[in-house]
């Protein structure tokens, strides 16, 4: 079996991944995430998980590397990571009593023969109408300051919620599953058939 590597250091990608039951490196992609003017979410995040991937490839010469980004729209507006309390709240404020589509960036890439995969998966959350209270209660328990969107669908930030669409809740706390193991088996990869022995 090839090597297997996530280029993120994201410990939400890593658990998502380490539900395949393979053997996995991580490595860290040293890339510009500034999106190109004009650039429309669904373009920017597929540019920048194929730029990931092909990051850390120099490092690993014979592997399939799995590279992911995202981003929150709301109104048609970007919003990516909070970093702050004051952030996390704008965001949240904002998206309180609306929808919010997340898009995911899912990118493939065999180091070895230089082919890449790409996806875009997205993923809709309906909020809840939020008080300001609730929003500071949400952010102060769980701080999901590292979260596009200001919250952990994982943990607490279910509480936020009215529904959620989308194929794969794996999409939502950052890489698409399902999508994945198709592309892992185009690739000669099947997840089912290499699992050790119980």
């Amino acid at each position: 079996m090839k090597t297997l590597v996530l280029a993120s250091t994201s410990p939400f990608r890593k658990s998502i991944l380490s539900k395949l039951n393979l053997a996995f490196e991580c490595a860290k992609p040293d890339i510009d995430e500034t999106p190109h003017p004009d650039e429309a979410p669904r373009a920017l995040v597929e540019r920048l998980a194929g730029e990931k991937a092909k990051a850390v490839a120099a490092s690993f010469p014979d592997a399939l590397i799995i590279g992911s980004d995202q981003v929150a729209v709301c109104d048609g507006e970007i919003l990516g990571k909070p970093h702050t309390f004051e952030n996390g709240v704008k965001q949240l404020t904002q998206f309180s009593d609306k929808a919010v589509t997340f898009y995911t960036g899912l990118a493939l890439y065999n180091s070895s023969t230089g082919q890449t995969s790409a996806l875009v998966e997205p993923f809709t959350v309906h909020f809840n109408p939020l008080s300001r209270q609730e929003i500071e209660n949400y952010l102060n328990a769980e701080q999901p300051y590292n979260c596009a969107g200001s919250f952990k669908s994982e943990g607490l930030g279910i509480c936020l919620f009215k529904k959620l669409e989308g194929d794969d809740p794996n999409t939502l706390i950052g890489l698409p599953l399902i999508k994945l193991v198709a592309l892992l088996k185009a690739q000669g990869l099947d997840v089912l058939a290499h699992q050790p022995d119980s």
